[in-house]
């Protein structure tokens, strides 16, 4: 009831209700002054006589207050400036009370007038900043303010927990600093930990979430505590100072906070997954494209599982050097992983042969891909020489080092692909085939997935960008339809199946279900804070444009060229049953592949494309294939049955 009578309050209400309470005070602080400086209370003939002290202090009060504007000031505003507006009020009052003494009448000591000063001041700001934690508590108990823990006590910390207390949506609980002469101090009323305190914290304390506030720390060590937090469960964000938000002009207001559960349709799984530790601890494990989306995340988890070495291969120089300055960070001392960034391509067959024997490799984890698909329309001859040929390359040294394991990170664009994209990447798909069936004692297989949340080129950032730039946000078709997965979740299982490889496996991660580009962009436009614009809302902050299907693109993403699935240990990890060509066909797909690549023939290409890979037959046109296709091609025979395997 009081606090719905709270929330009734009109502003104007408010503020009398607090000048009433400073009229009050002042009245309180002069009878009480003279009680303790005379020994007791005015008589009855000195109360009549005593009523001209506060005759001249209640509109000196009134006058006093509004002049220095306490009475419009918030209580969750009421800290140091407010107590010293307090205190001058309170000294002001009692050079009234000793002009009012100095008339003629009653006379009082002038001590009445020190302690009345003094008394006032106490009174006045102790009223105030209790009436200010009530409310607070009372506001608490009545909304769901969410607990969030402080990483960093330092001046942007501070500011924070700060602006935290005054809000009603979120609350403060506890700093954490790497600074050890900070360890066991209360700043701001909350008390500072130890980083090696913090997951105990967060189950103690029930935190929600958790916020960096240390925008001197380099990214790498940004990322190494994002890391370690992330396994507690707690959202995790990071702040820049607020000096460089306003010398920079950074906008985080308007940052585009995605909820995972909200698009996926579905709460991640990845605390479900289980343990897979064994099967990479003290490994010597080789990730190639480690820049790139997928290959940072491969090496971050694979970094927790203690491998004896993690060879990081990647073509872009920056790229590599950013994975590797991130997990340097991230190695915690006395742990023994080298760590061996090499800058090379998948292509290059003698540098593949040198880094399996140099380095002892026993997991081959093959994320290297030109994915980007416009850029692959444009670029045939290098995107299919990359993806087909370079895998290939790591395929065959794997086996010549006699590798345990080779994993190719494929993607659901290898079904019927109709882009050169797609088409690339089942071939590589049909690659690992082959070598399996060869039987040289690596174990070859294959996970399929569709689109990584967040990874670079995918949907999300680019709407992020256009949302951020205040829009337009373009979409190719009001209907298209994407699975999605968290990049986390995704290498977790690419991981798992791993384990689970015998050889010649096509795992296919189970995604739920597609997710409207529409409705997802919708829904991030909301979580920016803005208002779709459309028919409905002319109004509205931003539009939403369909700009039509690029060359190449699906409207809805497959995962299955066949239909027969078998089960997994792990729900989420399916393994599908689908036909591959004989050793002699792929030898031959690849020769006529070459050729047309070192001959610059890109016509040549698309035959190639359509003669061996399955497509979608309303898009054939995308990939070249203006000839006849034959009845006795490899890709239109029947996918062997789960029996008949």
């Amino acid at each position: 009831m009081l606090h719905n009578l709270l929330l009734s309050l009109s502003r104007r209400q408010k503020s009398r209700i607090l000048l009433f309470l400073d009229v009050c005070n002042a009245v309180a602080a002069f009878y009480f002054a003279w009680l303790l400086v005379r020994g007791g209370l005015p008589s009855a003939g000195e109360f009549a006589q005593s009523l001209r002290f506060p005759g001249a202090l209640i509109p000196a009060t009134i006058l006093l207050t509004v002049s220095f504007g306490l009475h419009r000031m918030k209580l969750n505003a009421y800290e140091l400036q407010g107590i010293l507006g307090s205190s001058a009020i309170a000294v002001a009052l009692g050079l009234v009370g000793s002009a009012v003494n100095m008339l003629p009448g009653l006379q009082l000591p002038e001590q009445v007038f020190v302690v009345q000063s003094m008394a006032h001041a106490i009174l006045s700001v102790s009223s105030r900043l209790l009436l200010r934690w009530y409310v607070i508590r009372l506001y608490a108990r009545n909304r769901n303010r969410r607990r969030v823990l402080v990483y960093g006590a330092g001046q942007t910390g501070q500011q924070l927990a700060a602006a935290l207390r005054t809000d009603h949506a979120f609350t403060p609980v506890a700093f954490v600093d790497d600074n050890t002469s900070l360890k066991g101090m209360t700043i701001g009323g909350l008390r500072v930990h130890s980083p090696a305190d913090v997951e105990k914290l967060i189950r103690r304390e029930r935190i929600d979430r958790v916020v960096l506030a240390m925008p001197s720390a380099s990214p790498a060590a940004r990322a190494a505590i994002s890391r370690r937090l992330a396994k507690t469960g707690c959202e995790v964000h990071a702040v820049p100072s607020f000096a460089e938000l306003l010398v920079e002009g950074r906008d985080t207001n308007r940052a585009v906070q995605v909820v995972v559960k909200e698009l996926l349709g579905r709460p991640a799984f990845r605390d479900s997954l289980p343990e897979v530790n064994g099967a990479y601890h003290e490994r010597c494990v080789l990730v190639t494209g480690a820049g790139g989306s997928i290959g940072t995340e491969l090496c971050r988890q694979l970094l927790d599982m203690q491998p004896e070495c993690l060879v990081l291969l990647d073509h872009s120089e920056f790229a590599l050097y950013e994975i590797d300055q991130e997990l340097q960070a991230l190695l915690e001392p006395g742990r023994k992983c080298r760590i061996v960034p090499v800058l090379g391509s998948v292509t290059d067959a003698a540098l593949m042969r040198r880094l399996m024997d140099e380095y002892r490799i026993e997991v081959v984890l093959h994320a290297a891909a030109y994915k980007h698909l416009p850029m692959v329309e444009m670029n045939r001859l290098v995107g299919l020489e990359n993806n087909v040929l370079g895998t290939r390359v790591v395929a065959r040294a794997a086996a010549d080092a006699g590798v345990e394991r080779f994993i190719l990170v494929s993607s659901d664009k290898a079904v019927r692909p109709t882009s050169v994209m797609g088409a690339s990447k089942r071939m590589a798909e049909m690659v690992v085939q082959d070598m399996a069936a060869r039987g040289t004692g690596t174990k070859f297989s294959m996970v399929r997935f569709g689109n990584v949340l967040g990874s670079s080129g995918s949907v999300l950032p680019r709407f992020q960008r256009q949302i951020e730039a205040g829009g337009p946000v373009t979409l190719t078709h009001r209907r298209a339809t994407r699975f999605f997965m968290t990049v986390s979740e995704a290498v977790s299982l690419v991981l798992l199946a791993g384990t689970y490889a015998q050889g010649g496996e096509v795992f296919v991660l189970d995604m739920g279900k597609p997710v409207q580009i529409l409705k997802l962009a919708r829904q991030m436009i909301r979580h920016a804070g803005y208002t779709v614009r459309d028919a409905d809302n002319p109004d509205g902050d931003i539009e939403i444009v369909e700009i039509g299907l690029r060359p190449g693109e699906k409207l809805h993403e497959e995962l299955l060229i066949g239909s027969d699935m078998l089960t997994t240990p792990h729900p989420k990890i399916l393994r599908a049953q689908e036909s591959c060509p004989s050793p002699d066909e792929i030898a031959a797909m690849l020769a006529e592949l070459r050729r047309a690549i070192g001959a610059g023939d890109e016509g040549a290409v698309g035959s190639i494309i359509a003669q061996w890979v399955e497509s979608t037959q309303d898009n054939v046109r995308v990939l070249g294939d203006d000839a006849p296709r034959r009845e006795d091609s490899p890709r239109n025979r029947p996918v062997e049955s789960a029996a008949a395997s």
